[in-house]
């Protein structure tokens, strides 16, 4: 879809901090993260809400997301990791995405009050996806 910035960052017309990419989805840090390390995870094919994505991508997502709970743990030193998805309501892409947040006992984060935080620069925040894509 032309005017969607998911489908430009998994099309590569628009910049982001890619930590994952093959055929079927791409993962990419959050620009405005819960903590540095938030990941969005994306199918390449334009798909709005968890109920439209087609079943022979069903597998290929989720392993995926599978595989970046893990990466926060491995590579960041987090204790375990918050796992999302909002479709429709709070959705503030229109294109169906799964957050994945290193977390730590402590961290401050509390039910659904999500206090953002901010990179120092571009290379901080490339170095913590770096660090994803290391052990993915």
């Amino acid at each position: 879809m032309a005017d969607c910035l998911f489908c430009a960052i998994a099309d590569e017309r628009a910049e982001a901090s890619v930590v994952y990419a093959d055929e079927d989805v791409v993962a990419f840090l959050d620009v405005r993260p819960l903590f540095k390390g938030h990941t969005l995870l994306v199918p390449r094919e334009h798909v709005v809400t968890l109920p439209e994505l087609p079943a022979r991508l069903r597998d290929p997502f989720l392993a995926v997301a599978q595989r970046l709970t893990t990466a926060m743990t491995q590579a960041l030193d987090a204790q375990g990791s918050f796992v999302a998805m909002n479709n429709v309501v709070s959705q503030s892409v229109a294109h169906l995405h799964c957050h994945v947040v290193p977390r730590t006992k402590g961290d401050g984060l509390r039910g659904f009050f999500w206090p953002r935080t901010t990179y120092a620069d571009v290379a901080e925040r490339d170095d913590y996806a770096r660090r994803l894509a290391s052990v993915l």
